[in-house]
């Protein structure tokens, strides 16, 4: 069914309208959240002062990135206008490109938009929950947090929602077409918020550690570490603005999936019930956020767990009606001939579906948490591992993160085909796919309320500390809320992961529907040489998976080389400033910040480009039924590396906070600084180059989309092989290997200009600068904890 063949019926026009008022509803809903939390008391002079240089630091973090992304913007908005559209030519066409184009950059706007959104409120969030903490307790205190997530979830939905709309009203029939350049504007922003967000906390995080904890033996957020400040800034900038830059791209790519897919299997109706869902998502979401109500003698665990449960179950019926009411028994009343479902029904098809999603949620909500919780078996073991070293627990960790991959790839692998068994061979198949995606996501507002709960109570602890105003109880409070927002980061990556992949694989479905709208009688030829057997689909396999690999190295080293930036510039203030280890002097806590966010905005350009050349590399250079293969590839190791680093890095962070509790020796001990080694690996794996691989996957799978009609076109498949495919995939490959050459060449070891001391330099004393973590006797291993200390 080619685009100019649908219309949509006064009935469903009024639908979608009423699909756009419940998005504005949900923005209105978000602004409310955000007066509640902004009306809360900011507490001491001394936590203001910290907050407001975090505030700071966060906002021109962001403005730069934001003016880094505005160059790519403009290349791909350029680039979609020369791309032709499939199904539509002549003048046509040229309006439906420039639309996908503006889309674009729409659909970009929106995603840094909800990124700056959320870290805005984050920052100043923090400092009321430290406020609420030390003041009036635990349940004030994870209330204001979670209505913090719950303000950047509502606006998660309502922008989605609203721009999938728009849309919709806008250009009717042709409105799938519009809409990929809409989710690749989201998913591109959201790759780069997520990639430069990372390198810079995980950058300060490790570096602060390191120097502060390791070779000083002073708190993780004291105000003598110089790095402390940029650490409290790239919590927000990395976990607040990136993740929801993501869940939003998560949100907007699977509409976009769904209403390619929707349109070939469902008709009319296929354009109109994939809003529907996450319609009912705004209401549900509302639910689960009132219900996140702290109970008394209940971990704040327990009770998100439980909001977010009762949140599917309902999603579970109100969706489940909504498929009764608006769907038809039969197909043949859809008007779509040969649909090849398993059940001649589309309301079931279509509510099993959407139930398969929930459950698939609320399945890597136990299962995630299980893996990366204080209060589960496994991370208690990664915990004791710590009193044998700081091997033991990485090795134990490591191990524990490729279990959780196994189980959790397994869990998001049987929902994939069993949402495909239930559609049935053929388009339906992929389009209840991508169903099963919409109703996993009509949990976001919880999941983003959930998510965005770990870097607003980690900050709120940093503040406390920082200030000096918070011990007792309320210290306690917000170490039990650290621990939980740990938890809650681990499994809403999960849970993002999940997304990816059915996102990924809907729009693997809507790169073949692109090639057989081009290929039409020649589709079969496609298929022929797209076997897994086949030598150039293999080859595509492996380079997917390959690329995968390639992003997370690239990530990680990034981190690793601002980290060493980082190190080398708090001991040179250790060593330069005098007081600072007696509490006289201040740190310059600015020159962090800024080497930290120069290093991560120039490490953007690289893993952003290699998402995008090297589908093209690969689909012009050789064919599309290699083009196909890297995509499988792809999606394979993307999820199963993705839910590796997540669960692996929250694992070795929570048996660090395990420790730090008291248990096998504590702070200070060997086993503390053995965990903090494992949380320090852990940094760059769950806060950078895992949840960068959700987008990256998406990224990739829209690229193909969008350029599957001119990778074919000009193939051997149409019947008119153009050479100059060559010198495309010529260019691309280039751009690649400039890119990744540079990045490679700039080493992970740095040197600062002026050198960095060695152990027992003139005027030193040990522990207290470079050579500290040198200041060891014949045969020890690891430095002596006097030779840590410098009080």
């Amino acid at each position: 069914m080619t685009p100019d063949q649908l219309s949509l019926s006064a009935a469903s026009l009024t639908t979608v309208v009423v699909i756009v008022v419940i998005a504005l509803i949900a923005i209105a809903m978000a602004l409310r959240f955000r007066t509640e939390v902004l009306r809360a008391g900011t507490g001491t002079e001394a936590m203001n002062a910290v907050a407001g240089a975090v505030q700071e630091g966060a906002a021109a973090y962001l403005r730069r990135q934001l003016r880094t992304l505005a160059v790519f913007a403009v290349i791909a908005f350029v680039l979609l206008l020369l791309l032709p559209t499939h199904g539509a030519a002549g003048a046509e066409g040229m309006l439906l490109r420039a639309a996908r184009s503006v889309a674009f950059l729409v659909g970009a706007a929106f995603s840094g938009l909800i990124g700056y959104l959320g870290m805005w409120l984050a920052v100043r969030a923090n400092v009321r929950v430290a406020a609420a903490a030390h003041e009036t307790g635990r349940d004030p205190a994870m209330l204001l947090a979670v209505r913090t997530g719950a303000c950047v979830g509502m606006a998660t939905i309502g922008f989605g929602l609203l721009g999938a709309g728009a849309v919709v009203l806008l250009f009717r029939g042709n409105a799938a077409l519009v809409l990929e350049g809409f989710g690749f504007g989201a998913a591109m922003v959201a790759m780069f918020m997520r990639v430069g967000g990372g390198i810079f906390t995980k950058a300060a995080d490790v570096g602060a550690d390191l120097v502060g904890k390791v070779e000083h033996n002073i708190p993780e957020d004291d105000p003598r570490n110089a790095a402390t400040i940029a650490d409290n800034v790239g919590d927000n900038v990395g976990d607040c603005a990136g993740m929801a830059a993501d869940l939003f791209e998560s949100y907007a790519v699977t509409l976009v999936a769904a209403l390619i897919l929707g349109r070939a299997a469902f008709g009319e109706a296929g354009m109109v019930f994939p809003l529907v869902v996450p319609a009912i998502g705004v209401v549900t979401a509302l639910i689960g956020i009132y219900l996140t109500t702290p109970r008394a003698g209940q971990s704040a665990l327990t009770t998100i767990r439980r909001s977010f449960l009762v949140s599917a179950i309902i999603s579970a019926v109100l969706c489940t009606a909504a498929a009764f009411v608006h769907l038809p028994a039969s197909f043949a009343a859809l008007g779509v001939d040969g649909a090849g479902a398993a059940i001649d029904d589309p309301r079931i098809v279509a509510a099993g579906a959407v139930a398969i999603g929930i459950a698939l949620g609320v399945l890597i909500l136990y299962l995630t948490g299980y893996y990366t919780s204080t209060e589960d078996r496994p991370v208690r073991q990664v915990a004791a591992t710590s009193r044998t070293g700081a091997a033991t627990v990485v090795l134990s960790g490591f191990s524990l993160g490729l279990e959780s991959a196994v189980f959790t790839a397994l869990v998001i692998a049987a929902a994939v085909f069993g949402a495909f068994l239930l559609g049935g061979a053929g388009v339906t198949g992929l389009f209840a796919i991508a169903l099963a995606g919409c109703g996993l996501l009509t949990t976001v507002g919880v999941i983003v309320a959930m998510d965005t709960f770990g870097p607003v109570t980690d900050n709120a602890q940093g503040i406390a500390e920082m200030s000096g105003d918070v011990d007792g109880e309320g210290a306690q409070v917000l170490t039990e809320l650290d621990a939980v927002g740990n938890t809650t980061k681990a499994i809403t990556k999960g849970i993002a992961i999940a997304t990816a992949v059915l996102a990924a694989t809907a729009l693997f479905g809507s790169y073949t529907d692109s090639i057989h709208e081009v290929l039409g009688e020649r589709y079969q030829d496609f298929l022929d040489q797209s076997v897994v057997f086949s030598p150039q689909t293999l080859v595509g396999v492996i380079i997917g998976a390959a690329v995968v690999f390639l992003f997370s190295g690239l990530a990680i080293s990034a981190v690793g080389r601002a980290a060493g930036a980082v190190v080398y510039e708090v001991r040179r203030q250790f060593r330069e400033i005098a007081g600072i280890m007696e509490g006289t002097a201040k740190p310059e806590y600015g020159k962090v910040v800024d080497i930290v966010t120069k290093d991560s905005l120039r490490e953007l350009a690289t893993p952003g480009l290699l998402a995008v050349a090297a589908p093209i590399a690969v689909g012009f250079g050789l064919g599309a039924p290699a083009l196909a293969g890297y995509l499988a590839g792809a999606i394979a190791a993307g999820v199963l590396m993705a839910i590796l680093l997540a669960n692996s890095g929250g694992a070795w962070d929570n048996a660090k906070k395990i420790v730090e509790d008291g248990h096998h020796g504590g702070k200070g001990s060997p086993a503390h600084e053995a965990t903090i080694i494992g949380d320090t690996i852990g940094d760059p794996f769950k806060d950078t180059a895992g949840p960068s691989i959700n987008p990256l996957i998406k990224v990739m799978n829209l690229v193909a989309v969008l350029i599957a009609p001119a990778v074919v076109g000009m193939s051997a498949l149409s019947g008119d092989a153009d050479p100059l495919r060559y010198a495309i995939a010529l260019v691309a490959v280039a751009a690649i290997a400039v890119a990744v050459t540079i990045s490679i060449r700039r080493g992970v070891v740095l040197h600062t200009d002026d050198g960095d001391p060695p152990a027992g330099a003139a005027g030193e004393q040990p522990g207290t600068g470079a050579g500290a973590d040198d200041a060891r006797a014949p045969g020890e291993t690891a430095p002596r904890p006097e030779a840590r200390r410098a009080e």
